[in-house]
């Protein structure tokens, strides 16, 4: 049995497309949405509306955690846009979705990312694509378990939730041997981003977990440039799957 492991999407479509390929079943991780590109600027939802100059700035505030600063710019642009925000942010999210779950294989398994709109998904999963949050699959005789979301954060994004709320779905997933999540445990090897030079959230409650039922592997994403990409807790394998934005390229489990 082989599956392919993909995270942080971000628009990237093209790659999407082949991210199956040789695999018996893809397993995305979430955060299929692009509201913005810190690599490039001119990419995303953001310059889409505002163009490259602001998308600038507004990197430059969010990177510097001058978060009320940049939620003040937001604001500002959207009454000089004169659209209602909540439509364009929707129809643009849409957009991107018609294209990302199509590029999906047969089967696919699924989880939110903490940018993404978990309300927008039945829209666009098609009959082989999975959605599982807080939700365990058999694949080969493993059974995977998967959380989706990210935990409250300055930044706002879409699908961050209470610690309590995240907590639950952990609980739900009982023991497992794969233990799939958008974020990372909460261990700062594995949430420290060595670009961005800040610490990202990471999970107790999956920490805790992997110490308690011991996995084999946990698999996440979120963290672009992580200090770690793998290390050991306990007997459990802990792995992010890659920036596949930037990348291209899915993680490979054979058994």
């Amino acid at each position: 049995m082989r599956v392919h492991v993909v995270s942080d999407v971000h628009g990237n479509a093209g790659d999407l497309a082949r991210a199956g390929d040789g695999a018996d079943a893809l397993i995305c991780l979430g955060d299929l949405v692009l509201f913005l590109d810190y690599a490039d600027h001119s990419r995303g939802i953001f310059p889409d509306l505002f163009g490259v100059e602001n998308a600038d700035r507004l990197v430059e505030l969010r990177t510097a955690r001058r978060f009320d600063e940049a939620r003040e710019l937001g604001r500002r642009l959207w009454a000089e846009l004169d659209v209602d925000r909540e439509t364009a942010i929707e129809a643009a999210v849409r957009r991107q979705y018609a294209e990302l779950f199509a590029a999906f294989p047969t089967p696919t398994y699924a989880t939110y990312g903490n940018v993404d709109i978990p309300r927008f998904w039945p829209e666009f999963a098609r009959t082989g694509t999975t959605v599982l949050d807080g939700e365990r699959v058999e694949l080969g005789g493993l059974v995977f378990g998967f959380v989706g979301g990210g935990l409250r954060t300055p930044m706002r994004t879409p699908y961050e939730i209470s610690d309590e709320e995240y907590a639950a779905k952990v609980e739900a997933l009982g023991e497992v041997d794969v233990l799939c999540s958008h974020i990372p445990p909460d261990v700062p090897e594995l949430t420290y981003d060595t670009v961005a030079r800040r610490f990202e959230r990471g999970s107790r409650a999956l920490l805790d977990a992997i110490r308690r039922t011991r996995p084999r592997y946990a698999f996440f994403g979120h963290v672009h440039q992580p200090l770690a990409r793998r290390m050991r807790i306990a007997s459990t394998e802990c792995v992010n799957v890659g920036h596949f934005a930037s990348t291209g390229r899915p993680f490979a489990l054979e058994w």
